[in-house]
């Protein structure tokens, strides 16, 4: 096929979701933090080796030792044949960027997103890195990704409607001026990699549906600095900022509970 049409076929294929699970039996909950904590732990030395000079292919062959260490998959790998363990985007690169030959640099902003799959359960979590010297822009930037995944985490429990965490997010990104991609969402999580509901990281009053306690769903603020739309690479994988603005990106994973959800991505 043409690069036009493998693009789209993989972007369609990429956000293409499966029905929702709803996690009801404890010896389940107990699967899916297990995997949370394999997705926190490698993010936490991953990050750690985020440093000048060294090439993303070096991060991915760490990330895959370190997966295969813990009995588990890569899920990106297993179920859409990404050519690579984790998700690695630098600068303007929004999510999905593939590893490679390329170096480092000072000043670099770095997406590290890590999918797991373990004893047949997903989780799925990002960070963002930012490489010395820091810009105040970058820092900005990812602070309010960051701040507003706090901030939507904090809603996100049985009954409250979907929109709402949209309307929490995209309220903090709008005082801080910066951008939601509007394409990329969080979603359901569980069984396999996208899973129903969309999780926009804007106000839209007409996504209804409300959480549910057994839900398992990502919620990820996925931003830039100046615009709002992504386009795909030629590599049919790499999605960037249209406008080569800055992005971040931050992201759990977490079960809906009748209380405070449980952040299943999160080391206790």
């Amino acid at each position: 096929r043409a690069a036009g049409d493998r693009t789209r076929s993989v972007a369609q294929d990429w956000e293409r979701q499966e029905p929702m699970n709803l996690v009801t039996e404890r010896t389940d909950v107990e699967k899916l933090r297990r995997c949370g904590l394999i997705v926190a732990d490698m993010l936490d030395r991953l990050c750690a080796e985020v440093k000048v000079g060294v090439t993303t292919q070096a991060l991915d062959d760490m990330a895959g030792k370190m997966i295969a260490d813990a009995g588990a998959l890569s899920a990106p790998r297993k179920v859409y044949n990404f050519p690579g363990n984790i998700c690695l985007s630098l600068n303007d690169e929004a999510v999905h960027g593939i590893p490679g030959p390329r170096l480092i640099q000072p000043g670099d902003v770095v997406k590290v997103d890590v999918t797991v799959e373990s004893e047949g359960w997903i989780t799925d979590a990002c960070r963002t890195v930012l490489v010395d010297p820091v810009s105040p822009q970058a820092s900005a930037l990812a602070r309010c990704s960051e701040t507003a995944l706090i901030k939507a985490l904090s809603l996100a429990r049985h009954g409250r409607a979907i929109w709402e965490l949209g309307l929490a997010i995209e309220t903090v990104v709008k005082k801080s001026g910066f951008k939601v991609l509007r394409q990329l969402c969080g979603h359901g999580v569980g069984k396999s990699i996208h899973e129903a509901p969309v999780v926009p990281n804007f106000y839209d009053r007409r996504y209804t549906d409300r959480l549910k306690a057994g839900m398992v769903i990502t919620i990820e603020p996925i931003l830039s600095l100046t615009t709002e739309e992504i386009v795909t690479d030629q590599d049919g994988w790499t999605l960037r900022t249209k406008d080569g603005s800055l992005s971040a990106h931050f992201e759990h994973s977490l079960l809906i509970t009748e209380r405070e959800p449980v952040i299943l991505t999160l080391k206790p």
